[in-house]
């Protein structure tokens, strides 16, 4: 590595093989996949990628690495397997980047400041992937699919995929090492087949408002936007009990307490 970290990137380079594998196995690429990578940083996650037959679209802020890249995988640019676009990871437009909607996968170790808004813009895009997996903080990881108890992150990832914790990646891994330890975590089978009975406007503004206040039931807190005895109603119909939380509900009950709501 010919360059120093920035801490404002957030910048946490992968300096082994084993992370880059786990995360290519998790995600299945093979010959013939494009794959959108963010932040490729010094190329170790992209030289595995590519080794696998794989296209990459690859997303860097840092000019340093797209110089360091531009040497590294020359012969893989001369040939359009790679292709790299200096641009803003949290301002991502995938028809810019050439991807086609359900025609691409995402791999990336993303920095944990913005990985809310990752997942939030890769999942939400009118140009959706098939699959992502990210490197991320643990605690992020367990949160969306480990967790016995649901939250907005874990809800706002489940409407559109099956997420899972694929593995425990300690913090060695990385230079300079993070102040704690990563996960990989997968999401497949992303669609927008939830959002056909209410729009993503609907959902999200039910969904934040469920959790506005995380320790009342969820009859109290939707009542801003329904009433309250409906709430009420909807969940009996539904045999669960109308003094549940947010955070006890499945994504699949939700969905179906919000769609009979806003019929």
């Amino acid at each position: 590595m010919s360059f120093q970290h920035k801490k404002s990137l957030g910048q946490h380079f992968l300096n082994s093989d084993y992370v880059p594998k786990k995360m290519c196995d998790a995600a299945a690429v093979q010959a013939g996949d494009t794959v959108l990578e963010i932040g490729p940083g010094t190329g170790v996650l992209t030289r595995e990628i590519l080794g696998r037959g794989a296209k990459v679209v690859a997303v860097e802020a840092d000019a340093r690495a797209i110089t360091e890249l531009e040497t590294t995988f020359a012969a893989e640019i001369a040939t359009q397997q790679l292709t790299i676009f200096h641009h803003d990871a949290r301002q991502l437009d995938m028809a810019a980047f050439g991807l086609q909607d359900q025609q691409f996968k995402v791999v990336a170790n993303i920095p944990y400041y913005i990985s809310g808004l990752l997942f939030r813009q890769c999942l939400e895009s009118d140009i959706q992937p098939t699959d992502l997996v990210f490197l991320v903080q643990k605690e992020v990881a367990e949160r969306i699919a480990r967790s016995t108890k649901e939250s907005i992150l874990s809800m706002s990832v489940k409407v559109f995929g099956d997420p899972s914790y694929v593995c425990t990646i300690k913090r060695g891994h990385f230079t300079p090492p993070p102040a704690v330890d990563s996960a990989i975590v997968a999401v497949h089978n992303i669609n927008k087949s939830r959002l056909q009975s209410v729009t993503a406007v609907t959902f999200f503004t039910a969904l934040h408002a469920a959790f506005g206040q995380k320790r009342k039931q969820i009859a109290g807190n939707l009542r801003t936007l329904f009433n309250k005895e409906e709430v009420v109603s909807t969940l009996t119909t539904m045999s669960i009990v109308p003094t549940i939380r947010a955070e006890d509900l499945s994504i699949d009950q939700f969905m179906t307490l919000i769609t009979a709501l806003s019929q």
